[in-house]
């Protein structure tokens, strides 16, 4: 079935539509009438680039309308709506953007073609080509060595995604140059701002270390987001997208143009709601965002609100792999070991792999977030340029759970006494909330003129996160009221940075490539946790964290490059408070060496990276004492891999982008511990177990990508989407049986779009995800105990949605 589909793909290109006509031209500096070469030329889906002398030539295109677009770096955006019906020779004129473009906001914190560091770009048209209204981590799926999961397993709730291997937490997001990371757990939440895509303008994925940049360190790799930049022209777009499990998106933008060649703004609205695959986990998202700026020679003053309220019905809790086997007795054992109820039995033997552990009704999280940030930058002379930026984040909400026959002890509160009889349990409501406020200022001055481009950049950042937790129903009247605190405990981070990189052209071929970061942070919690303990953490750390090194030019299409990075990074929250022991700051060198090839028509990479750790912090098996899992630093572990990437036009209707990462994650000693309670249940033993040369946790060896896209006629895009990971372990004993097995999805999208004189552009999108029904799950988690020979081990997963449909209509004005 897969080989007849990709042939039926492939011979759609001897059945393509060729036109009659051909467009030409050249492209010119509407003030010196000098020929632009390297402008960037868009004919509907074709796209070229100019030659040395400015021109450009589309030959076999279709009798009909199209929209005509140029850009060029330094030069307004040319658009034109071009009627086909002969041969067009075009003289296109470039007016020089007089105004501040709004890339400087983001420009100290990116890396560029002279940066000697492994990146990728994601510009508006790919990111509105994948936008069927996921999450974000669903739209990078096809950039290298990514890995996405969804824990309601349809990509719209809860998701998440790890670069080489490294989770959220070990990933730099910053909007704009604003950190983005959770200050105290240092993960992102993408539920939080939902449909952040349709207000993104481009996206930096850099892997690795990458450059200096603002909050959390950058231990897999930085998410570097721009929203919505300048358009000149008044535009507005309306977007509903649905699908199954009762999916659906609407959106509505809005953008001004430019006011008095001065003022612009822009706005959107959006709804997603869906059922999700996994049962009960719903979503309920709503989100916005809105812009002004002012644009002047010499300055730019931008103000951005954004945000996002959302309420996602919880699957946290994975699903038992008997379930997923269709394994009765097996599903019988995990019911008896871990005390289920009739009911939760029940709903476990019956409910097939989209299994929901939950069942109370409103077994809900419900958060909302809102973003204020004002971005000023000024050019102070023609080499020196400025930037300030002030920033707000808001967050408040709780998730809500039903907690059957708790001790009353468990939350400080006494007995209650009922007609004579003591009770110490009860059924319970409770809510767990977090309230928090993070705010700060961010900075750069960049100088560029002649061989010299430097940035001097950084950001103060502070951070105060209220955790408490209420009881808001039991089934025996209790001595406290709805809004008493059962526990509560403040956390307050400070985070200064300041850093400054450099690149010097040494010569023709040779720049050099400098950077050096010194990073603060100050951390505090004090309070009660929730299983009553006293918290009283005050850590401080100072890091150093250099960076250097060379890009060389073999000529004017490729190049060499080779970078050496150290990058230190400090625990999370949960290490701080569950650890016996202070733990200790993780450390990552990182080397990066790789050659780019640019050529008419294709495009290929190779990168070799070497992350070697020092105390890395892992999973071991071990518990606290209130049975929450550790984290313990390992002396030494590496990751280390090639990833190559290749883009080809193989036929003005054909086009084929792939990339694939061949790597291997280790640890070089790791102790594993399993506690053993005895053969009577009654003795309490800690067995140790030593590992050595094991594969890191969630570390696939394999990680490849592959976009097959044809174009049969005039508007229409057909294009096959496939994603192979490979195995991934669940701990770290590179043990088989505690592991994620290896899959192959496939997607298959086509769409079309239609230019008309009533509305610029018609989009109708329709992707059917899965196509070969893969039955996957893309992440999980092991735990395992003993008593005498009686040995337990559990693996819960994530299963993915089996073969499933989006479809979208798009009307841009």
């Amino acid at each position: 079935m897969k080989c007849l589909l990709l042939t039926a793909l492939m011979l759609l290109t001897a059945f393509v539509s060729y036109g009659q006509f051909s467009v030409s031209g050249i492209v010119k500096d509407a003030d010196t009438s000098e020929p632009l070469p390297g402008a960037n030329i868009f004919l509907g889906e074709k796209a070229r680039a100019t030659d040395n002398e400015g021109r450009f030539t589309f030959t076999s295109v279709s009798k009909g309308i199209y929209q005509l677009k140029v850009t060029y770096i330094g030069y307004n955006i040319y658009e034109q709506r071009l009627t086909l019906d002969d041969n067009k020779e075009l003289q296109i004129v470039l007016k020089p953007d007089v105004f501040m473009a709004d890339e400087v906001i983001v420009s100290a914190t990116r890396a560029t073609e002279k940066t000697p560091t492994t990146y990728t770009n994601v510009d508006k048209d790919e990111i509105e080509a994948n936008n069927l209204g996921q999450d974000l981590p669903y739209l990078l799926n096809m950039t290298p060595s990514l890995v996405t999961t969804s824990d309601a397993g349809a990509g719209v709730g809860y998701t998440g995604l790890r670069i080489r291997g490294s989770d959220a937490s070990r990933i730099n997001v910053t909007i704009n140059g604003i950190p983005l990371n959770d200050s105290e757990s240092q993960g992102v939440y993408w539920v939080d701002i939902p449909d952040i895509a349709s207000s993104t303008e481009n996206i930096q994925i850099q892997r690795g270390v990458g450059t200096s940049t603002n909050g959390a360190g950058a231990f897999g790799g930085t998410i570097n987001l721009q929203t919505n930049t300048k358009k000149e022209k008044a535009h507005g777009e309306v977007i509903n997208s649905f699908g199954s499990y009762d999916t659906w998106r609407h959106t509505l933008g809005f953008g001004t143009g430019l006011i008095n060649d001065r003022w612009t703004f822009n706005g959107r609205l959006s709804k997603i709601t869906s059922d999700g695959y996994i049962d009960r986990a719903t979503s309920d998202l709503n989100s916005y965002y809105l812009s002004g700026g002012y644009y002047g020679k010499n300055t730019l003053i931008k103000a951005i609100i954004f945000g996002g309220k959302e309420r996602t019905y919880q699957s946290w809790y994975g699903t038992p792999e008997a379930r997923l086997e269709n394994d009765m007795e097996g599903m019988n054992v995990v019911a008896d070991l871990n005390g289920f109820t009739p009911e939760q039995r029940a709903n476990l033997l019956e409910s097939g792999r989209t299994y929901n552990f939950y069942q109370y009704k409103n077994e809900v999280d419900d958060y909302q977030q809102d973003h204020y940030q004002l971005h000023l930058s000024q050019q102070i002379t023609n080499a020196i340029t400025a930037g300030l930026s002030f920033h707000y984040t808001y967050g408040r909400g709780f998730y809500e759970q039903f907690k059957e026959d708790d001790d009353f002890e468990d939350y400080g509160l006494p007995d209650v006494v009922v007609g004579g009889s003591t009770i110490s349990s009860s059924d319970i409501i409770r809510r767990r909330w977090l309230d928090n406020d993070f705010y700060g200022v961010t900075y750069s001055f960049e100088y560029n003129e002649g061989k010299w481009n430097v940035v001097l950049g950084g950001a103060y950042n502070k951070y105060v996160g209220d955790h408490f937790g209420e009881i808001i129903w039991a089934e025996y009247a209790v001595n406290s009221f709805i809004e008493d605190r059962y526990y509560d405990n403040t956390g307050h981070k400070d985070d200064f940075n300041t850093f400054i990189k450099a690149n010097y052209q040494l010569n023709d071929r040779l720049n050099v490539f400098g950077d050096i970061q010194y990073r603060n942070i100050q951390y505090e919690v004090d309070g009660i946790d929730n299983d009553l303990r006293i918290l009283a953490v005050d850590a401080a750390y100072d890091f150093f964290n250099p960076k250097f090194g060379l890009l060389y030019d073999l000529n004017s299409t490729s190049h060499l490059y080779a970078s050496y990075s150290i990058a230190n990074r400090e625990p999370v929250r949960t290490d701080f408070i569950d650890s016996p022991e202070k733990p200790r700051h993780e450390t990552l060198r990182n080397l990066e060496a790789g050659y780019r090839k640019q050529g008419s028509g294709y495009h290929i990479a190779a990168n070799y990276y070497l992350m070697d750790y020092q105390n890395q912090l892992v999973l071991t098996g071990e518990l606290n004492d209130v049975g929450s899992p550790l984290r313990t630093n390992v002396s030494e572990s590496y990751r280390m891999g090639v990833e190559l990437q290749g883009q080809l036009r193989l036929l003005d209707q054909l086009r084929w982008s792939a990339n694939a990462t061949f790597s291997r994650n280790k640890i070089g000693l790791f102790r594993e511990v399993v506690y053993d309670y005895g053969a009577d249940w009654d003795e309490f033993n800690v067995v140790e177990t030593t590992h050595e040369d094991t594969d890191i946790s969630f570390s696939p060896n394999i990680v490849a990508a592959s976009q097959l896209t044809c174009l049969p006629f005039r508007g229409m895009e057909i294009s096959l989407l496939s994603k192979y990971v490979g195995k991934q372990y669940l701990d770290n004993t590179s043990n088989d049986n505690r592991a994620i097995e290896a899959y192959f999805v496939n997607d298959l999208r086509l769409r079309y779009t239609l230019y008309t004189s009533l509305i610029k552009e018609i989009g109708v999108t329709f992707q059917v995800n899965n196509i070969f029904d893969e039955r996957y799950s893309s992440n999980g988690y092991t735990f395992g105990y003993r008593a005498g020979d009686f040995i337990v081990r559990e693996n819960y997963y994530y299963p993915q949605a089996t073969t499933n449909f989006l479809a979208s209509v798009t009307l841009k004005f």
